[in-house]
């Protein structure tokens, strides 16, 4: 049958693009669907500021008039310019298992990027370090955590036979938070008798005061963390918009020296516990089941945890994990996972395995040369 690669460029188009991933995970039980409604919002030039500095296209590959696959191209203006390369990247890549489909699709968002003057596709990203971003490529075996990616297997083979190679690979612990060493509580308890921070949680009632806070801690501490691009203003307060849906504040601290922050630590409930439930579908019916599913969550993930680089060796670090275990297992979480972490963020790593965290998922971003 003849393939076509064609751009989205209609309201159906989107519709297909967004909803392919239902044909390509219809028998994987360990695939959470997202929600529709959240997908059309991520992907709106006019909701999501991320479409401020950057170009975004989306193609669809279709067959017999049946769409088998997917790929948003995309430059990110502020990532070239703080990084001064010609770098763009691919993302939302999904791929029924043909390798042709694969290659043709590939083609199409290559010579897209090729034609505007990059040198380098990298990905997946979807879009930025900000945003779920990763290729799984070992840990199969159970469901994404929130805010984590999920594909099948022969996505690693069609994309190195592409000529995608290996650029960084970003780690996921899992650590079961009933078993906290004893090491770790004499860690903690040396930290606590030399510190000289204090943690708190976030105050509800001054939640915009908080978030400029965080924001200002945010660009500081992870300005030195690899594909790092500054966030502006617009694009915090929208993922703070968009995570305030989910957020605990019992989970969430500000480290804090002489009353001025200098460290940011959020954790999240696991509602993909409860969003593979309602198959992305919110109504009639799927809010009903949401809402039940989410009082049996029993696992959190540590999505961001940082301290500008003058406290690192603080032990702020070590007290942000203490406090996050300590709540989580008061609300029947024994589970964790910390994700992701670089491969090479040795100093990240090192407390994590200190406290018995164990490597059980591997995701991985890939570079290809465009020239």
């Amino acid at each position: 049958m003849e393939l076509t690669i064609k751009e989205v460029e209609s309201k159906n188009d989107l519709n297909q693009f967004i909803k392919l991933p239902w044909k390509i995970y219809k028998n994987d039980i360990n695939w959470v669907p997202p929600l529709i409604s959240r997908m059309k919002s991520t992907l709106n030039p006019n909701k999501n500021p991320y479409f401020k500095h950057s170009e975004v296209k989306y193609f669809i590959a279709l067959k017999n008039n049946n769409v088998v696959a997917r790929i948003a191209a995309h430059i990110n203006r502020n990532h070239n310019k703080f990084h001064k390369d010609k770098v763009g990247f691919f993302g939302f890549f999904e791929c029924i298992p043909d390798y042709n489909v694969t290659e043709a699709i590939f083609d199409k968002a290559c010579n897209w990027l090729k034609n505007r003057g990059i040198e380098i596709i990298r990905g997946p990203m979807n879009f930025s370090t900000n945003d779920e971003l990763g290729l799984l490529v070992q840990g199969f075996n159970m469901p994404a955590l929130v805010m984590m990616t999920y594909n099948p297997q022969y996505y690693e083979t069609f994309i190195e036979k592409y000529g995608f190679k290996k650029e960084k690979d970003l780690l996921a612990y899992y650590n079961d938070l009933e078993k906290m060493p004893a090491r770790f509580e004499r860690l903690i308890k040396r930290v606590k008798q030399r510190k000289k921070f204090k943690l708190r949680k976030l105050n509800p009632k001054k939640m915009e005061e908080e978030i400029a806070l965080i924001f200002e801690v945010y660009n500081q501490a992870w300005q030195y963390n690899w594909g790092f691009v500054p966030m502006d203003k617009d694009e915090f307060k929208h993922m703070a918009k968009e995570l305030k849906q989910i957020i605990d504040l019992e989970l969430v601290f500000i480290a804090e020296i002489d009353n001025k922050p200098v460290g940011f630590s959020l954790s999240l409930p696991d509602i993909n516990q409860a969003l593979i439930k309602i198959k992305g579908r919110l109504f009639p019916f799927g809010w009903l089941k949401l809402i039940m599913a989410l009082k049996q969550i029993d696992r959190i993930r540590t999505i961001t945890l940082g301290v500008i680089e003058k406290y690192k060796n603080f032990g702020i670090d070590l007290a942000f994990y203490y406090e996050t275990i300590k709540n989580a297992l008061k609300k029947g979480c024994a589970r964790g996972e910390m994700s992701w972490v670089l491969e090479d963020n040795i100093k990240m790593r090192r407390p994590l395995e200190r406290m018995g965290g164990k490597i059980y998922k591997i995701y991985r971003i890939y570079d290809k040369k465009l020239v």
